[in-house]
C-alpha cells in the first residue's frame, strides 16, 4: 500500500496541483500545512533539508516540488 504525505502551504500553486494530481489518480494522502503545524514543518525539513514546498513523501521516497515523473516512479515502486 502506498503511503503518501505532502507538506504544503495554503498559497502554494504547485502544492494544489500535486494534491489535485493525487486525487485524479484516486490516491489517498495526508496533507500537512507547515504554516500551522510546526511539528510537520520540522519533520519536512528533517526529511528534505529544505523549507521549499511541496515536499512529497511516498513510502520514504522524498520528492521536492511537483514532478509527475518522480511521483509516478515512487508510487510504482511501492
Amino acid at each position: 500500500m502506498t503511503n503518501i504525505k505532502i507538506y504544503t502551504t495554503p498559497w502554494c500553486a504547485f502544492c494544489k496541483m500535486a494534491k489535485e494530481y493525487f486525487q485524479s489518480k484516486g490516491w489517498a494522502f495526508q496533507d500537512f500545512n507547515v504554516m500551522e503545524d510546526l511539528k510537520a514543518r520540522d519533520e519536512m525539513v528533517s526529511k528534505s533539508g529544505q523549507l521549499a514546498v511541496p515536499v512529497i513523501d511516498i513510502n520514504g521516497k522524498i520528492i521536492v516540488g511537483f514532478d509527475r515523473g518522480k511521483i509516478d516512479a515512487a508510487a510504482a515502486a511501492s
